[in-house]
């Protein structure tokens, strides 16, 4: 694969060409410097990875079909081919989408959710709470502060985020640059600073799973 880990557009190009044994994952783009740092430390040579734009989680209504679209490209060059999204604002859409067509995608309602760990994520109660990975730390700006309207328009600061009292920074990596970004994210929104180190949770054990077959 030729992509970067930041790839915001489909990434096709570079593929190598598919065999017995095989598999495709076909994820969000936030989540590839994860699941590439994952392939190389578990030695998954077999998995092979394409994203779709990240920047689709602010128009998840668009997300089943590029799913979809993405499928029918690949499916025939593949053995295997898993769905690296949770349900991202789908409505239960996409999961949909996945039992018709025949694929498995990652549980859970987002990836802030299976960062965590599904179970334990359900268990709290942290409606109040803002999160961040390590991706949004990174793309802050892109992907929430200017698709917001808050650098054109700072007065919208409280009507977003006057009901939240903490920014919960799920850390996948221990980096300090990160770790200060996320506080500085945290004091741009007036909200309360948790680091909360989760690595890579349920993502890691369902990609071995099927990495494993």
């Amino acid at each position: 694969m030729t992509a970067t880990p930041d790839d915001s557009a489909l990434t096709e190009q570079g593929l190598p060409a598919a065999g017995r044994g095989r598999i495709l994952l076909i994820a969000c783009g936030a989540l590839a410097r994860e699941i590439l740092d994952l392939k190389d430390r578990n030695g998954w040579s077999h998995l092979d990875l394409t994203c779709l734009p990240a920047i689709l989680h602010n128009h998840p209504e668009k997300i089943t079909q590029a799913v979809r679209d993405a499928v029918a490209r690949h499916s025939n060059r593949y053995d295997q081919v898993f769905v690296v999204y949770g349900d991202c604002g789908t409505g239960g859409l996409l999961q949909a989408a996945c039992d018709e067509i025949g694929v498995e995608m990652v549980p859970g309602p987002h990836c802030y959710s299976f960062f965590e760990g599904n179970a334990r994520f359900a268990q709290t109660d942290e409606a109040t709470a803002f999160y961040l990975t390590d991706f949004l730390v990174r793309q802050f700006d892109a992907f929430v502060w200017k698709p917001l309207g808050l650098d054109r328009h700072p007065q919208l600061l409280d009507m977003y985020f006057g009901n939240y009292e903490s920014l919960v920074y799920q850390a996948q990596t221990d980096d300090p640059a990160l770790t200060e970004k996320a506080r500085a994210c945290a004091e741009r929104l007036g909200l309360r600073f948790e680091r909360r180190v989760t690595g890579y949770g349920d993502l890691e054990t369902v990609l071995a799973g099927w990495a494993r077959g």
